[in-house]
């Protein structure tokens, strides 16, 4: 039986327009919004991206101060990279916050043609900006931003795209096959133009396992592999420069001073830090002995103020993010096939660019000029990868 206590609080809530039985908020305002509860992977990738990049802060400090050597100021990279770094931020909350569909939807060719264009523009004189050789950069006043970082992202995107449509046949050479490999080749060219070999065997890698993962015949996969490695090989070796990298990787010590310097520096390095490293702040090699101490070799000075334990937190991070990634793919290669091929392709892009750098930087792979993701300084870089990280996390957050 009904008390006339709850009579009256029943009418006191029909009174205010609310069904009795609904979830009310606290403020009685309307129904309460339910929280949404992000599985641990997607906390996981957070934790990782964000503390590499807190970490390349610190270490692009240190790395940097050998500059002061020469005059400079020992605090200008550091401060250029907090600024960029704040911008990355910014990209991937937004991009982690929007729906990775639009991408699909409306911003998958757009992207790509803009990315395209860019490339095409660097190599336009007066336009691209050209350093040591290289036209790598697009420069407008006091900005610089390098292409081939977003042309990575755009490439994703589109290939995922074109590769889980429903009339599409990712085994059929005509329809999908030679449309993606036509556009992957384009974007080698303009990268190769640069040049900028590195980036184009990272970008052809990343279409490759993309594929791969779509489901493409291992048969076609193995001749365009082959077909790309062999090509890759012979503009190495074509271009002097290049050459001598391939010779300066087989035997450093051949050419210590010239070709074989940096290999030979980071080695040093790397042989200094020991196993606890010679403390943060403490290496020897930035001053002056190892160039790009802050960018492209950045892990040796990781390695040599933290030492192997140092140098193995820093690879066992980027191995977590890989695993962490591939599992947010393969838990979502049922439900939603274009975001799992998104999240295979921006997981391979920043691991298999981190051990490429590694590689270098211990004389395990010759040097390619790749930089180490949410480490190495670079405005550019790390805000595009940032950005792409962003999607992945807005993809692992779908996950159960």
């Amino acid at each position: 039986m009904k008390t006339p206590l709850a009579e009256r609080r029943r009418a006191q809530q029909a009174s205010r327009g609310r069904h009795p039985t609904s979830r009310q908020a606290t403020t009685g305002r309307g129904p309460r919004a339910r929280r949404r509860r992000y599985s641990p992977l997607f906390g996981l990738l957070v934790i990782l991206g964000f503390g590499l990049g807190l970490y390349g802060l610190v270490m692009v400090l240190s790395a940097s101060s050998g500059d002061a050597l020469d005059g400079g100021d020992p605090w200008s990279a550091f401060r250029r990279q907090s600024l960029w770094f704040a911008a990355g931020l910014m990209a991937a909350l937004c991009t982690s916050r929007l729906d990775h569909r639009l991408w699909r939807e409306r911003l998958s060719i757009p992207l790509l043609l803009g990315a395209g264009a860019m490339l095409v523009l660097v190599l336009v004189p007066g336009v691209g900006l050209s350093v040591n050789g290289a036209s790598r950069w697009i420069g407008v006043g006091g900005f610089t931003f390098q292409p081939s970082e977003l042309a990575k992202l755009a490439l994703i995107v589109w290939v995922a795209d074109m590769a889980t449509r429903r009339y599409r046949d990712v085994t059929c050479i005509n329809s999908t096959l030679a449309p993606i490999l036509m556009m992957t080749g384009a974007f080698a060219v303009l990268l190769i133009l640069e040049p900028d070999l590195g980036t184009a065997i990272v970008v052809c890698a990343v279409v490759f396992v993309v594929l791969y993962m779509a489901g493409a015949a291992l048969s076609h996969l193995w001749i365009m592999a082959g077909v790309a490695s062999c090509l890759a090989l012979t503009l190495a070796w074509l271009a002097p420069y290049r050459r001598e990298r391939l010779l300066a990787f087989s035997d450093p010590w051949e050419d210590p001073l010239e070709s074989g310097y940096q290999t030979v520096q980071a080695g040093v390095a790397l042989a200094n830090g020991g196993i606890s490293g010679v403390g943060l702040g403490a290496s020897r090699g930035k001053w002056g002995f190892l160039p790009e101490a802050h960018t492209d070799f950045i892990y040796a000075i990781i390695a040599e103020e933290f030492g192997v334990i140092g140098g193995l937190t820093v690879l066992g991070a980027f191995v977590l993010i890989g695993a962490a990634g591939f599992l947010v793919a393969h838990r979502l290669r049922q439900r939603d096939p274009f975001a799992s091929l998104v999240a295979v392709g921006i997981t391979t892009w920043i691991v298999l660019q981190a051990f490429v750098n590694i590689g270098a930087v211990v004389g395990a792979l010759p040097i390619t000029g790749v930089t180490l993701p949410f480490l190495s300084a670079g405005g550019s870089s790390l805000v595009v990868t940032m950005a792409a990280y962003g999607v992945l996390l807005n993809i692992a957050s779908h996950v159960d």
